[in-house]
This record gives C-alpha cells, structure tokens and sequence, in this order.
C-alpha cells in the first residue's frame, strides 16, 4: 500500500507531459501450492508478489511502466517512463483522492493461516489413499491445493481511490485408470473467491472416489460414434461452449474491431428466444466475482442476451474512451501488475429456462449426452469451435446408455445460440475452476443449465451414426 500523499505526487509526475488521466495500479500477492505426485508431495511452493503498474492517457494513446520495487523514487521513475510518450506540459493538480466503497462484501469464513501447512499435504495424500483404493485399474493418481491473497489498490487523477482483497482456495485431483492397454484420465476440481470453508462446504475424499469411479467406468466406454447428430449438453461446465465460442465475441475490444460476429447487432435477434445470457461479476464465492474491477469500476451484473436479443458488450476503460462511451460495465480485468487491463468475461452463463432436464433427455430418440468438457478451441472472430468431452453417453430412444469415449463437438457459437431448443431449469455454474486465457490469465467462472442443440456435428472414432437424430 503507498499513501495518499505519494499516490498524489506519483499521478502529477505522471501528468506532467499532457496527458489527461493517470492511474496506479498497486498489488501485493501471496500464494501457497501443494501438489502430490505417485503417492509423493512433489510441490510445495510459496510465493510473493508486490509492484505497481502506472498507466498514462493521451486522448486514445496508453502507455504503461511498471515496478516490483514500491519505493517512492522507483514509482516515479515508472510514471516518467510512461509519461514519456508526451510532448504537452501540465501544472502541478491538486488531487483529492477519495476512497470508494463497495457494498459488495466476500467474507471469507476461515482464513489459509488456520490450517497448518502439513495438514493441508496430508489432505492429498489421503485423496490419493482413497483413488486408488477404489479400484485395481487405477494406476496414477494426482492432487492438487492453491491458496491465494490478491489485494489491490487503485488511484487516478480522476480522485479515484478503491481497493479489492481477493482470496481463492483450490482443490484439483486427478485419476488415470488402465485396463487391457486402455488408459482413461479424469481430472476435476473445485474453488472459488472464499476461504478454508471450502473444504468444509466440499468433501475432497468423496470428489476424487468420484473421478476415481468414473474414470473406470470410461475404460469400458465404446468409442464415440461421428456424424450430425442431438446433442444434449450438461448443466455447470457445459456453459465453457458460450464462453468460447460466443461471450468473447461480446468483449468490447472485438466489438471496436469490428472483428466479433456480434459488432453492430445490439437490438437483434442473435440466439433463440429462450436464451439470455449474463456476465455477472457479483455473485459470492464465485472465481470472477469483484468488488472493483481492475480499472476501478464497480463490478455489476450485465444481462449480454435478453430472449435472444442482442442487449449489451463487455467493457473497460479504454473500449469506453475509444468510443465516447460513459460508463464501463466493470469487465476491465488484468493479470498482475504487469499487465495493462483489457475487457474480460467475470461470472458468464445461459440463464434458467423451463425444461425440466429428464424432459431433455427423454425428448432425444437418437444422440449424445455430454456430461463433462475438457479443453477446446474458438476463432473469435468467426465463432467456429471445437470441444472436446471426457465423459459422454449415448441417448436412446430418451435414455442415457453407452458410455463412449473420444467425443468432440463442432460448430459455430452465433449459429449454435439460434439452433438450441430447450433449455433446462437445472441453472449451475461449473465448480470453481474457471481460467480464462486471452494473453493475460484470469479466473472465471461458467455456466448454463442442460441444453439440447437439436443438429450438431460430433467426431468421433466409430462408424457415422445413420439414422434421423432427435
């Protein structure tokens, strides 16, 4: 933390060349890993982190410098060097900082420092215990625990002063299991903006038994049939497809491109009446959720679709000032220090609709039921994507059957808002474990309820399925 006093005479020196707003970016990040491999704790790393980035206006043009040292002299350096693009002269502003609240509160329950270190290591070693007691197949057992402080301040020439303490706890594990020359791997976790009470609102034990059973039962999965078929896909994790493939394209540094499928569509039909989708940064415990958004904005919920209209982008401040725009939507998000923000999705889901889930799946005479995404790929700009799933079933004749194996699903993300015909009243969001990558890492979360996309290509390793799907 640096004073009012060197915050104000920091954002001066920043002025002096002409520019017409400055800001510090101040951070201080503690972090604590544990991870176990083969029945061994092979990483146990702690961490710090503290600097400050210094962003200097000039209408439309940024600059930036930042500093891991938070010395008053090392801070002005950084300001000269990113008032540097300037040619202009500025007297010296009087600036009266005034700190903002939120009302947005996370409390966190139960601090990292009430739980020893050694306890935590033997929590891994104990869901490592429990996997491979589950079966003879398992043969490779990983977990995994993160903590992380991330506290920030924010000053501007403006008289902006805010701050956000951001804590997140995590658990991962993960399960290879081998039969006949047959590996199947199953990886799975939870999180979340809390606390320790993580562990006591999750049972770690019974996760990993979970990933454990399931990556046995996917030994004896046939492979995945491939042709266009019904897909139905889960609730929770499902919704990483929209944040792909469709709420990227609503970042408004896309939108200002003109390289999103979305620039210019504000008031248009753009996915089926029953979908509305949301970017919601308030919601408690969740992984995108802030108080103050890396550009000083408050977070707030954004409603993106409204039944399938086009309502609003993903902005920051500087999409805003490119545009003439007033306010932000509370979606500029950076990195670390190091970075300069850029907009970003928070919370992002396809909200509730009135499909009861069973209904979904007894609706389906032929096709696949995903119930768990792995990684995958988008082009932005086109929204086409491919996804890849861990765990899927055969539907048919309304009833989930085989389990199949090397599912992946094509197509296109505007197309696919429009194609999706049922939408389930079973709204989850994924389980905590949300990272966004867009040149800078951010944690997210998604989500969605069961959806059902009536026509929809899915590569497999088996015979194309023949047949009407649906």
């Amino acid at each position: 933390m640096i004073s009012k006093e060197t915050a104000s005479k920091i954002l001066n020196e920043a002025l002096k060349t002409g520019a017409d707003l400055a800001e510090i970016y101040v951070e201080d990040v503690v972090s604590l890993q544990l991870g176990l491999e083969d029945s061994k704790l092979e990483r146990a790393v702690r961490g710090a982190d503290r600097g400050a980035g210094i962003r200097v206006f000039f209408g439309n043009l940024v600059t930036y410098a930042y500093t891991d040292e938070l010395e008053e002299a090392s801070l002005l350096n950084a300001a000269r060097a990113a008032a540097a693009a300037g040619t202009g002269g500025s007297k010296t502003q009087i600036i009266d900082l005034t700190e903002r609240k939120s009302p947005l509160q996370y409390p966190i329950e139960k601090p990292h420092d009430q739980m020893s270190i050694e306890d935590k290591a033997s929590l891994l070693a104990h869901m490592d215990e429990a996997a491979r007691a589950y079966s003879p197949y398992v043969v490779q057992v990983s977990a995994g625990y993160l903590e992380l402080r991330r506290h920030m301040w924010l000053f501007n020439s403006a008289g902006l002063q805010v701050e956000d303490d951001r804590f997140f706890t995590e658990m991962r594990g993960g399960v290879v299991a081998r039969k006949n020359g047959t590996l199947q791997s199953v990886r799975e976790g939870f999180g979340g903006r809390v606390g320790l009470e993580l562990l006591s609102r999750n049972d770690a034990i019974g996760k990993i038994t979970e990933v454990a059973e399931t990556a046995v039962q996917m030994l004896d999965a046939r492979p995945c049939p491939a042709g266009d078929m019904t897909v139905v896909m889960c609730n929770g994790w499902g919704g990483v497809l929209f944040h792909e493939a469709c709420g990227h394209q609503m970042e408004a540094d896309f939108i200002t491109k003109g390289s999103s499928a979305y620039a210019g569509k504000i008031g248009q039909q753009v996915a089926n009446p029953i979908i509305t989708a949301v970017d919601d940064g308030t919601i408690p415990g969740r992984r995108g959720s802030l108080k103050f958004d890396d550009d000083g904005t408050p977070a707030q919920r954004t409603v993106l679709i409204e039944k399938g209209i086009l309502k609003e982008y993903m902005w920051d401040l500087v999409e805003c000032r490119r545009v003439g725009r007033e306010a932000s939507t509370g979606n500029g998000r950076r990195e670390s220090y190091r970075h300069m923000p850029m907009p970003r999705m928070t919370n992002t889901f396809i909200d509730q609709g009135e499909h009861d889930p069973q209904e979904i799946i007894e609706s389906v005479k032929k096709g696949i039921y995903i119930k768990s995404m792995a990684g995958g790929q988008a082009d932005i700009a086109a929204g086409d994507y491919v996804f890849n799933a861990t765990v899927a079933y055969l539907i048919e004749d309304g009833k989930l059957t085989t389990p199949v194996r090397g599912a992946t699903v094509f197509g296109n993300g505007p197309k696919t808002l429009m194609q999706i015909d049922m939408v389930g009243n079973d709204l989850a969001l994924d389980p905590g474990m949300g990272m966004c990558g867009k040149g800078q890492n951010a944690r997210v979360s998604v989500g969605q309820p069961t959806i059902r996309i009536p026509s929809a290509m899915v590569g497999g390793t088996d015979e194309p399925v023949s047949g009407v799907m649906g």
